[in-house]
């Protein structure tokens, strides 16, 4: 019996240790010393499995679900790791859809107290730790890695995976990873290991030379996954994504239905897609049936929540992460196709991204909600409306994201839309 209950653990974890999504830039460590010394003390967990490591500005979260849906399908033990999480710590570390229990989290926290006294980590680099002696306990056929923050530096990248992929790279978080596409994508191109096959979903002009360049220095085999496959249509409905897919040179076309529903998933489709031939090449067989049963019950099979996900009809209310530049450009695509009277838009930010660019992309014919979710790190409401109010973005400020989403729902008719979105912390606070 351990001395400490589960919710004192988490308060230790989360008081003693910089976290970034309260303090941000500050809990970032510039270097892979502290993850590879809590990994050392643990016997390096991470050298015992096999892992695919997904990087990306946009995109990984969803990717790195729709391949453990599919994984999982296929009949593979399969770890997800994933940050951050939107309402428990324990969201981050998952097997088979079944999130760690408390007891291996306090268990681990007791374990490694001298190391955190010694070492000062980060909140971060603990949680990975934790996901990789977790998953190395439990045997996992296969571990799925999202990169928290960039890629280079990330802690999650000591390990040596079947298959690194990079879903897309945008301008997010340029006061840590660069000013520019070339200098985001050199850090997420971070991730390449030598001779591990690497799968680009998105790349641009700017983009594609880097993650050339590092893939031949490191001998990986480089594949870009639009140059292979092409979405070429797809319907909506409220409940399915249903997206038809060409593959080059052959005649068929193939119909994959999502349950996740952004239009935006049928760029991470091709990624997945391509992702899963080539685990195929290195011994990781995946039937076509996999794919098809993974991609249609990802939701329900692996938990994800926040992309464009309906909370309610009548009027419809919808939640969604996106919460810089390209996240937003995706949301605004997604609106124009979506039917409704009127639109109420619930938003809140964190104070690093590029809030004057974002409010300048949404639409003024819109009714706004400005809020704030709890952490230091958020633009308080009041500040976000003034900023609004000067591009004629027009509304009142909210203490929380429950009584804006209660206000939109007082003045909203039956046949409009509900829109929260803004931040991860935001949805995550959403009740």
């Amino acid at each position: 019996m351990f001395s400490a209950t589960y919710s004192q653990t988490i308060e230790y974890l989360f008081s003693r240790l910089p976290l970034f999504s309260r303090i941000g830039a500050a809990a970032m460590k510039n270097d892979l010393n502290n993850i590879t010394a809590l990994c050392n003390f643990l016997g390096n967990p991470q050298q015992q499995l096999k892992s695919i490591h997904v990087a990306g500005t946009n995109g990984k979260g969803s990717v790195s679900h729709m391949l453990a849906s599919i994984l999982q399908t296929a009949g593979y033990k399969t770890g997800l790791h994933t940050s951050p999480h939107l309402k428990d710590f324990r969201e981050r570390i998952k097997i088979n859809g079944e999130v760690v229990s408390k007891e291996f989290v306090i268990e681990f926290t007791e374990r490694i107290k001298p190391l955190i006294e010694k070492l000062n980590p980060s909140f971060f680099e603990i949680s990975v730790a934790m996901t990789f002696e977790y998953f190395a306990q439990q045997k996992v056929d296969i571990a799925i890695i999202e990169v928290g923050l960039g890629g280079r530096l990330d802690s999650t990248n000591i390990i040596t995976p079947e298959l690194s992929i990079i879903t897309s790279i945008g301008m997010d978080h340029t006061n840590l990873l660069g000013d520019t596409l070339e200098k985001i994508a050199f850090e997420k191109a971070g991730i390449i290991k030598n001779e591990v096959p690497v799968i680009i979903g998105e790349f641009l002009s700017e983009t594609k030379p880097v993650f050339e360049s590092i893939a031949t220095k490191k001998n990986a085999p480089l594949i870009f996954a639009t140059e292979n496959r092409n979405a070429i249509g797809w319907t909506w409905e409220k409940h399915k994504l249903s997206v038809e897919v060409e593959e080059k040179n052959k005649p068929d076309h193939k119909l994959y239905e999502l349950d996740l529903l952004g239009i935006y998933q049928t760029k991470n489709l091709l990624t997945v897609i391509e992702s899963c031939a080539a685990l195929n090449r290195v011994g990781i067989k995946i039937s076509d049936s996999a794919i098809a049963h993974g991609l249609s019950h990802t939701k329900k099979i692996t938990g994800l929540h926040g992309r464009w996900e309906i909370i309610q009809e009548h009027p419809l209310i919808i939640l969604d992460v996106a919460h810089n530049e390209d996240g937003i450009i995706q949301l605004i695509r997604q609106i124009e196709i979506t039917d409704f009277h009127q639109l109420h838009l619930v938003i809140g930010f964190v104070k690093d991204k590029e809030i004057d660019k974002i409010l300048q992309m949404l639409p003024q014919k819109a009714t706004y909600y400005f809020t704030q979710a709890n952490t230091p790190r958020a633009i308080s409401s009041i500040d976000l409306k003034v900023k609004a109010s000067n591009l004629n973005l027009l509304g009142d400020a909210y203490t929380s994201v429950n009584i804006a989403i209660q206000a939109a729902k007082s003045k909203a008719s039956s046949k409009d839309l509900i829109l929260v979105c803004g931040s991860v912390y935001l949805i995550g606070e959403v009740t």
